[in-house]
């Protein structure tokens, strides 16, 4: 009686699959592929301590029972705000400040992203409103009345890259997400005006020529068009708080922006990741 073999082995098809796999590996290069993997893994560690950090400021927030929540800011140190290192702070509301004033909670160091990472609520502010920032004049990059063109021109300065950056998640006193007016300062609430020449030591957020100086790590929101305050809009000010925002990639978005369209090279294809947070619970719901 004839003995049957078991066949094992690729077929001709599954070879020509793998051997075009590994021609494609060599082609991008270790480093390239290294970094494709790293992109998944940074984004997926960015998403867990957001995550983190959030939780952490609704607990602050019921704990104090005060509004608390979470800032994202770039460092104002950094000559070139493209390539800036982008931080989580916790802030807390100070009545004493002003209605809508928030200074950093003590004794909690900000929080450094990812290098390769970075966030924005995809926001920018046209005209801001001192008594309530709810009545500021908002635009929203992924608002679908706006042509391509108009909304790269929303984002082709600094100043607007530094607003479309710097944002809060806002927790209340009972923990529920909810869109408050904020403008972070020094904890001594201090304002940048030619009639007030006082200064704080506040190394979190601090006036321009403190953290020019060394003492802070952040602008604090006294710098936008007729603030009162001696130097130009450098794109920080009272707004609302958030509920959601997207992550993306420094470079890739640093690529776009370099050529005047960092929404339609770039942005544009992220809107279906939008990140939204739960009203109630303040955990993140995944886009997808």
């Amino acid at each position: 009686m004839r003995e049957k073999f078991k066949q094992s082995g690729l077929t001709l098809i599954e070879m020509t699959v793998v051997i075009a796999t590994i021609i494609l590996l060599i082609g991008l290069g270790l480093p390239a592929v290294r970094a494709f993997f790293n992109s998944f893994e940074s984004q997926s560690s960015t998403m867990s301590t957001i995550s983190a950090a959030l939780a952490s400021a609704r607990a602050i927030a019921a704990k104090n029972q005060r509004y608390a929540g979470i800032r994202f800011q770039k460092t104002s140190r950094a000559q070139n705000q493209l390539e800036a290192p982008q931080y989580m702070i916790f802030i807390i509301q100070d009545p004493d400040m002003m209605a809508y004033g928030f200074r950093a909670v003590p004794g909690i160091e900000p929080i450094k992203l990812p290098d390769s990472i970075r966030v924005t609520d995809l926001t920018i502010v046209t005209r801001r409103n001192i008594i309530n920032p709810a009545n500021s004049v908002e635009v929203r990059l992924d608002d679908t009345a706006l042509s391509d063109s108009q909304r790269d021109s929303l984002l082709d300065e600094e100043r607007e890259l530094v607003d479309a950056t710097a944002f809060s998640i806002i927790f209340s006193p009972s923990g529920k997400l909810v869109i408050h007016g904020i403008r972070a300062r020094n904890r001594d609430g201090y304002p940048d005006t030619a009639a007030d020449t006082r200064i704080s030591n506040d190394d979190v957020f601090n006036k321009k020529s403190q953290v020019d100086a060394g003492i802070g790590l952040f602008y604090q929101d006294d710098y936008f068009s007729s603030s009162g305050s001696s130097y130009t809009d450098l794109g920080l000010g009272p707004e609302q708080s958030r509920s959601s925002f997207i992550i993306y990639d420094k470079n890739q978005l640093m690529q776009a922006y370099k050529k005047r369209r960092a929404w339609s090279d770039y942005l544009v294809k992220l809107v279906s990741q939008v990140v939204y947070i739960s009203p109630y619970t303040g955990t993140i719901i995944s886009p997808g």
